[in-house]
């Protein structure tokens, strides 16, 4: 991240960053960033994809005080390096199907999925997004496999639940040996479908050679992540364990309080057995 400072305190990005004492990360196959509200993951994640020029970054704009563009100003005073392959050699550059998935990005699959009148525009736009020039998008439009495709996904509206939509619209995106940038991507999932989406990112780094850089503060996802954690509520942005994390302890304090209703449910649910 960038180590320079502006006057103004209050200036985004800046201010975001500016009691962090560490400025420099270390990325593994799968990195976590781990914060509450406002502590920053989503802007490194920004921050990260507008250095990289990974599809799906987004400009940020800071006009309030005066012209200069300060968030192209802190993404010019970072540097990175891209590190080194398994025999030692200097990777020259990023995997070109690396993307930027942000949690409005999922929101807005589910919510295109639930709408008929964009399910074409949306399996158009893939398709040119992939590559495909004017003339063949306008037989594909016409063609027997558009209508038959649109059948599929009226069917997959219909079938599937908001978390379902997820995991499967990340199934779809998710390319061999490339960068993905996760922003919350466990939005609309319940526990069980997260570390679902947990284990399948555990097997995508492992079998497909990708790697995942992931903003979150699930439980479920942080227990579940073969990944180095970084703590963005501390000064130092330390590396941490997934149960030492404040987000996690309250779930637990919390169970912890409510442990006997647990076990009275638990005694409720044992048959009796007679003599």
């Amino acid at each position: 991240m960038s180590k320079e400072t502006v006057s103004n305190p209050n200036i985004y990005p800046y201010n975001v960053f500016v009691d962090k004492i560490e400025k420099s990360l270390f990325f593994r196959s799968i990195t976590v960033l781990y914060g509450n509200n406002a502590s920053g993951k989503s802007t490194l994640l920004n921050i990260i994809a507008n250095k990289l020029q990974i599809e799906g970054y987004e400009y940020a704009t800071c006009n309030k005080y005066g012209i200069t563009p300060y968030f192209t100003k802190f993404v010019d005073e970072c540097s990175y390096s891209l590190g080194e392959d398994e025999h030692g050699r200097q990777i020259g550059r990023l995997p070109q199907r690396s993307r930027y998935i942000k949690s409005e990005d999922i929101l807005y699959e589910i919510k295109k999925i639930q709408q008929e009148q964009v399910l074409g525009d949306g399996y158009i736009y893939e398709h040119i997004r992939r590559g495909m020039n004017k003339e063949q998008i306008e037989r594909l439009k016409n063609s027997d496999k558009m209508r038959k495709q649109m059948e599929i996904l009226k069917f997959a509206q219909e079938k599937y639940s908001n978390g379902e939509t997820t995991l499967q619209m990340l199934d779809d995106y998710i390319e061999t040996d490339a960068l993905y940038l996760l922003d919350e991507p466990e939005v609309s999932l319940s526990p069980a479908n997260q570390t679902l989406l947990a284990e399948k990112i555990n097997e995508m780094s492992r079998f497909l050679g990708c790697q995942f850089i992931i903003s979150t503060h699930s439980p479920f996802m942080l227990a579940t992540l073969d990944a180095k954690i970084y703590n963005l509520d501390s000064r130092e942005l330390e590396v941490v364990k997934w149960a030492d994390l404040e987000n996690v302890r309250y779930f637990y304090d919390f169970f912890q309080r409510h442990k006997k209703e647990f076990e009275y449910q638990i005694k409720r649910s044992i048959p009796m057995i007679e003599r």
